[in-house]
């Protein structure tokens, strides 16, 4: 048994997978740049092949399902603790009992591939409604996120039909990559702060007008902070324009 270090993709992922099963069993799999290393233990750096990759995203297909393949993926994309092992054990098991795996609700593998697809979806369905977008120079619309899990590529179908003649922008702070669209085509491409311009004064009147509106039409009597907490968590609220003012109207951005 050996733990195995890779580049963080999914293909690099993959290829960990093809090697435990051609190579030596994995003890655990981890990116390169967070494994901490001991005297005790034995690591070894996978180069991504893309071939071997290949033939595991055809084996799990065929092997398992094209349903199973798109919920490891979105395990992939969570930010579970030990999801590299989480996936493995699921696509092993998978192997063995065929496609009726992802019928098996109180297997623990299952139950933890299971909860960490969940929480990706539930994110990406949140933020459908959360994000909140201003007008960047050249008519481009942009909006700051900090979401828990990578979830932007699973924004892209929704905001692309939303925005189809339009061009938009869905940044990602947390780890420093966007969703780049246009005109129902998109890219995820890598993106620091400091590529976004400002906003000019006719934007932060436009989030002032808002904040204003926000404000003036709540119903102070009806106020429900737990109820709201409950539908836009406060994780979030320091990219929501409305939720980011002082006094109704006051500008802090």
């Amino acid at each position: 048994m050996i733990d195995y270090l890779y580049d963080g993709t999914f293909e690099g992922l993959l290829t960990c997978i093809y090697r435990h099963y051609y190579s030596e069993k994995a003890s655990g799999i981890f990116t390169e740049d967070s494994y901490q290393s001991s005297l005790l233990s034995r690591y070894r750096v996978i180069d991504t092949d893309a071939g071997q990759a290949s033939k595991v995203y055809e084996a799990v297909d065929k092997k398992i399902s094209s349903y199973d393949l798109r919920r490891i993926y979105k395990t992939f994309r969570s930010s579970a603790d030990e999801k590299e092992m989480k996936i493995l054990r699921y696509v092993v098991m998978g192997f063995k009992r065929g496609s009726c795996i992802s019928m098996l609700h109180g297997d623990p593998v299952v139950f933890a591939v299971q909860q960490a697809e969940k929480k990706v979806g539930n994110e990406a369905h949140r933020l459908k409604g959360l994000l909140r977008f201003s007008v960047l120079r050249g008519g481009v619309f942009y909006s700051r996120v900090e979401p828990d899990n990578d979830v932007l590529e699973f924004l892209a179908g929704h905001f692309c039909d939303r925005f189809r003649n339009d061009a938009f922008i869905i940044h990602d702070i947390k780890r420093r990559k966007a969703l780049v669209a246009r005109d129902g085509s998109w890219y995820i491409s890598d993106m620091d702060t400091d590529a976004i311009p400002p906003a000019d004064a006719e934007e932060k009147e436009f989030r002032r007008l808002w904040r204003l509106y926000f404000n003036t039409t709540a119903i102070r009597e009806r106020t429900n902070p737990r109820c709201q907490k409950n539908f836009m968590p406060q994780r979030y609220w320091k990219n929501l324009t409305e939720m980011t003012c002082g006094p109704a109207g006051t500008d802090r951005s």
